[in-house]
């Protein structure tokens, strides 16, 4: 069957170009939110698509909560009018009084941030009073990724410290599972269970010396499907954010995403066929992530079967037995593998409605710095 993405007006676009379907996007977070049980279960991750008119559209379907890694992304979302904003990122450095200027700036939002350690306590501590600030930090849980997080017996001792530091309101713990990702249901549910239940140990221990715990913001797009089911304990927020652009990465893994579809896609070019057996496209690493390897990073839609041979900044080769089918100029249309970083390569995404491009959606926190 002919894809669903195919343009009427492919001939004017220029190529490599990333091209967002508002209308799919609706259905995901539609399909998300009853997913989870409801949009107040959502604090979605804004990494993904980095745009004021996304995160707008998941706002007018009442996701009211979002997450973010850098100080650009924050400043997008307050951009948007969320009206809470949890940074999920440890702000080290000049991003301290960043952060600071951030809450000043944007009183509508809601700030929040997390830490691991003491000394990070600390530094928000005094950056924050000093200013007369505050905001609500989250303790970052180690639960087995090994990235970023405090083990759960250092988390027993540094939230007590938490909540005594002025400046700081105690937000609960931040939990990403990202090391979760096996392909059946059934394993990342047992691995999901097995690391909660001490945490939510943990948490009741902290309650009974009288710590508040409001919330536990879990998970990512891999282990969203298990903690939507999760309905028993208060607090509890799912953190997916590739779902509402989904990648071919993610689609061709995980049969229990549900109705989640791609909603952005490449659109390239054969630009030359330097041999009998090979077909070369404008889709470098410019255009589409370097991530994941060589050979797994693109979906080519109604492709010949190939094998991909070459990537580089600006060229994408494949080897077919069928390259006589293919001339320079024909267009392609390609789903990346790991969307986040790839529209994070894009200035701007065209917007396509009824198969023809309306407009343009500025990428505007791909940059690290907007105004704070």
């Amino acid at each position: 069957m002919p894809h669903p993405y195919r343009l009427i007006d492919e001939a004017a676009i220029p190529s490599p170009s990333l091209i967002f379907f508002p209308d799919i996007i609706r259905r995901n977070i539609a399909e998300v939110i009853a997913m989870a049980g409801g949009p107040g279960r959502l604090r979605p991750h804004c990494k993904t698509h980095k745009t004021v008119e996304l995160a707008k559209l998941q706002l007018a379907a009442g996701v009211l909560k979002h997450k973010c890694a850098t100080i650009a992304e924050a400043e997008m979302l307050a951009i948007a009018d969320a009206p809470e904003v949890l940074i999920a990122y440890p702000l080290v450095g000049p991003n301290l009084h960043r952060f600071a200027k951030l809450i000043r700036k944007y009183p509508r939002t809601e700030f929040g941030a997390i830490a691991d350690d003491p000394a990070m306590v600390k530094a928000l501590s005094e950056v924050l009073a000093s200013q007369g600030l505050s905001a609500e930090i989250l303790v970052d849980l180690n639960v087995g990724q090994d990235r970023t997080g405090i083990d759960l017996a250092g988390a027993a001792e540094l939230y007590p410290l938490l909540v005594r530091s002025p400046g700081l309101r105690p937000g609960g713990f931040h939990v990403y599972d990202g090391h979760n990702n096996m392909e059946h249901h059934e394993d990342r549910e047992a691995a999901v269970r097995a690391l909660l239940t001490p945490v939510l140990a943990l948490r009741a221990k902290l309650e009974r010396a009288g710590f508040p715990v409001p919330r536990v913001v879990c998970g990512g797009t891999p282990s969203f499907p298990i903690y939507a089911t999760i309905r028993d304990v208060p607090g509890l927020e799912c953190s997916p954010g590739t779902y509402v652009l989904q990648d071919y990465g993610y689609g061709s893994k995980y049969a229990d995403l549900g109705a989640i579809t791609p909603a952005a896609v490449l659109l390239t070019r054969v630009i030359s066929k330097p041999t009998a057996n090979r077909v070369t496209l404008d889709l470098g690493t410019k255009a589409v992530a370097s991530d994941p390897p060589a050979g797994k990073r693109v979906h080519l839609l109604e492709f010949a079967p190939h094998t991909p041979v070459g990537h580089n900044e600006e060229h994408y080769i494949v080897e077919t037995a069928h390259a006589d089918r293919y001339r320079p100029g024909d267009v392609v249309y390609a789903l990346p593998a790991h969307i986040c970083p790839t529209v994070a390569l894009h200035k701007e995404a065209l917007i396509a409605e009824n198969g023809l491009i309306t407009g343009t959606w500025p990428i505007l926190a791909r940059d690290r710095v907007l105004t704070v």
